[in-house]
């Protein structure tokens, strides 16, 4: 089977957003590639010596690939895609000049290759992600998170993700119920059962999404602990809607609520989250490029939020904010 192949080069504070286009657009699959230069951060747990870049793209860019089916007229998408793009500007995006592409592939040149490069990550000191299709043997007071990722959604190698597990594993007591807004993968919602928590609602809107976290729940073992739901954050906290605590599988409100999205997302319910937590209650939210910490520290502190800590990982950034009452 041929796929249509649409490449954009753009910054890596624009991946978020022009993944999420191309999973709107019906991409079958996205693969996102960051600079490899020899000034970003590498695991070498075992000492390794780096004196070559992972690739040639040029720091502060990164290459993003979607994939469609051969009946797809890739012209339409492409132009959707471009104008989408475009506007990331009135968000005060910088998408750096970006340009676009587009090839017939093969589906075993994407489809399947990209596993070979990924592999068990340790994230934080007690939890590890690991691929399905990988051997991994975990040692004492290890948390291993089962991942098939599904080429689309949080796989823990981005830089938000892996810094939003690490905040999660510094506020995550045990024995609370949480709130996961824009769940993707699960990962985070899986996280937080791995490090105590007692329940999870896991939301998002995009329904792909909602399989990928329903799949990954399952494959953990955590379907009577996580709840998984296509809603945005006011829906649950609508009376009337998907609002009871009994079909939503936490008790409103709860201790935690995290996010990992963009600022601009972020922005847009900081209101909500306050509602949703109880006195004494934090709020993580990650996905922050640092041109926008300003911005959002000011978004939370409006919303009667206080900063109680800033978590960093290469150019970005996570707030732990609390409900003081």
């Amino acid at each position: 089977m041929l796929w249509h192949e649409l490449t954009i080069h753009t910054t890596e504070e624009a991946v978020e957003a022009i993944s999420n286009f191309l999973h709107e657009a019906g991409a079958g699959g996205v693969s996102i590639e960051e600079s490899g230069s020899l000034n970003k951060k590498r695991e070498s747990p075992y000492g390794e010596w780096y004196d070559q870049p992972l690739n040639d793209i040029p720091e502060g860019r990164a290459e993003i690939k979607g994939y469609f089916s051969e009946e797809v007229d890739i012209e339409s998408v492409l132009e959707e895609v471009k104008n989408r793009t475009t506007e990331l500007a009135t968000f005060e995006i910088d998408t750096g000049n970006p340009t676009f592409s587009s090839r017939l592939v093969d589906e075993e040149e994407w489809a399947t290759a990209w596993k070979a490069y990924y592999k068990p990550l340790k994230v934080s000191d007690k939890l590890t992600i690991k691929p399905l299709w990988e051997e991994y043997e975990a040692a004492e007071g290890e948390h291993v998170i089962e991942l098939d990722p599904g080429m689309a959604f949080g796989t823990g190698t981005h830089p938000t993700t892996a810094l939003c597990l690490r905040a999660l594993e510094s506020i995550v007591k045990g024995g609370e119920d949480v709130i996961d807004v824009g769940t993707g993968s699960g990962i985070l919602s899986i996280g937080a059962i791995k490090l105590g928590a007692k329940r999870v609602l896991a939301l998002d809107l995009d329904p792909v999404a909602v399989r990928s976290a329903q799949e990954n729940v399952v494959l953990n073992g955590l379907a009577d602990e996580i709840t998984v739901k296509e809603s945005d954050l006011l829906s649950v906290l609508t009376p009337g809607a998907d609002g009871q605590s009994g079909e939503i599988g936490v008790e409103l409100p709860v201790q935690i609520v995290v996010a990992n999205i963009l600022a601009e997302v972020i922005l847009m319910f900081t209101n909500d989250v306050y509602a949703a937590l109880r006195p004494g209650g934090l709020y993580l939210a990650s996905g922050i490029y640092k041109d926008k910490e300003q911005a959002v520290r000011d978004g939370l502190t409006a919303a009667g939020l206080t900063i109680r800590d800033v978590h960093r990982e290469e150019e970005w950034l996570a707030f732990i904010a609390e409900k003081v009452v």
